[in-house]
């Protein structure tokens, strides 16, 4: 997640207007683990990342019927699925630069000869290698 977002901004009552909800209720997200703002001298400050894990357990509490048990499984379970995505793009960029890697040593070790071009291209080339 980028630096910016999870930059402390907004007390509650700035976030809750943002959020449409009452102080309270960011309370209970925060008592349940759901949320965790950061602390000035003992005041919450929200991030941009908060707020949006906020809408999120919005979205599923009111527009999608999820009690906040569920909402709690539900955000570990994405958190999850975005760790093994995670894991699976750098294991795929791993992979794709060991098979570049073997091409490529592959092609050193095996340079294209004058057989390998078709016969009508094979007098295109001179012995110093210009076309």
């Amino acid at each position: 997640m980028r630096r910016e977002q999870q930059e402390p901004l907004y007390s509650i009552s700035v976030a809750c207007r943002l959020l449409g909800c009452h102080p309270q209720t960011l309370r209970l997200y925060e008592r349940l683990n759901l949320i965790k703002p950061q602390r000035q001298r003992n005041r919450r400050l929200y991030s941009n990342a908060d707020l949006e894990r906020a809408r999120r357990i919005q979205h599923l509490t009111r527009d999608m019927g999820v009690n906040l048990a569920g909402v709690e499984i539900i955000l570990r379970l994405l958190k999850m699925i975005d760790e093994i995505n995670a894991r699976f793009e750098a294991e795929r960029e791993r992979l794709r630069r060991l098979i570049e890697q073997q091409h490529l040593s592959a092609r050193m070790e095996n340079p294209p000869t004058l057989i390998d071009f078709p016969p009508e291209r094979r007098n295109a080339f001179h012995e110093d290698g210009r076309e």
